[in-house]
């Protein structure tokens, strides 16, 4: 028997400009389903925390935005709307979605190249071959991701000698030098110090300002402080979404604030 009532939601409507949109959206593993129906508007140049206990659908959710959910046993049912057209049609590029709606996972997984060709490997596949459109692109994210200063006389070095924090703000770095409207982060800070965890809060904090990020975060404390809007989910559902401050000081729901407040169980 559930001890909360997952029939009952409050998401507030959002009235700012929209980056992208869920309606009904819901995820299927074969036969069993891990989101139930979601619908919600991410506003744009904003952070985005999707917050919740494990098995809660978060990264599940998350995946489904530039569609990695994607392979022979998944099914996602539903509408994701970005710039107007349902990027979850079988019609519609999938790749053409992902240079749009960039993706970070939870374990840095920089390629085995050098710092430089990290950065320029996804550019060149997509066509882009001018050596100054390269390189602009190279100082530019390095720049953005708030790594420039530690690597730009260490650019033909190899990635993998990078420290853990150092690796993930590359790989922040590479996946904004595709230039994307929207960042996904999976967990982006789980595998790292507190020292590299502050300076990727730093850097997403900085990256909003060009960018809509959603972060999946286990990290209560750091949803607080790093995200404008939060978004809580239970068992596939989405029960609370607010504004963050919202969400922390004043919860409209009993089981976010039993989450939040580390009564959760």
């Amino acid at each position: 028997m559930q001890k909360y009532d997952l029939s009952k939601s409050y998401v507030k409507e959002v009235n700012s400009n929209i980056a992208l949109e869920t309606d009904q959206l819901s995820v299927f593993y074969g036969k069993k389903q891990a989101t139930y129906d979601i619908s919600l508007k991410i506003p744009k140049n904003s952070i985005t925390a999707l917050i919740g206990a494990s098995g809660s659908g978060k990264s599940t959710y998350l995946r489904s935005l530039n569609r990695m959910n994607e392979n022979g046993n998944t099914n996602v049912k539903g509408k994701i709307i970005y710039e107007g057209i349902d990027i979850n049609s079988s019609k519609v590029n999938v790749y053409e979605v992902r240079k749009h709606i960039g993706m970070v996972f939870q374990e840095p997984n920089p390629f085995a190249k050098s710092i430089r060709g990290n950065i320029t490997f996804a550019l060149k596949n997509h066509g882009i071959k001018d050596k100054k459109v390269l390189e602009e692109r190279v100082v530019s994210s390095l720049k953005q991701a708030a790594i420039w200063d530690e690597v730009k006389d260490h650019l033909d070095d190899s990635a993998m000698s990078l420290s853990g924090g150092q690796k993930q703000r590359l790989c922040i770095a590479r996946a904004i030098a595709m230039q994307p409207d929207i960042l996904l982060l999976d967990e982006p800070t789980s595998a790292l110090d507190p020292v590299s965890t502050g300076k990727i809060e730093e850097t997403l904090r900085e990256l909003k300002k060009n960018y809509t990020i959603i972060i999946v975060t286990h990290n209560i404390q750091q949803a607080s402080r790093v995200s404008d809007y939060t978004a809580f989910m239970h068992s596939g559902h989405l029960l609370e979404y607010n504004d963050t401050n919202s969400i922390f000081n004043n919860p409209e729901m009993q089981i976010t604030n039993d989450y939040i407040s580390g009564h959760f169980g």
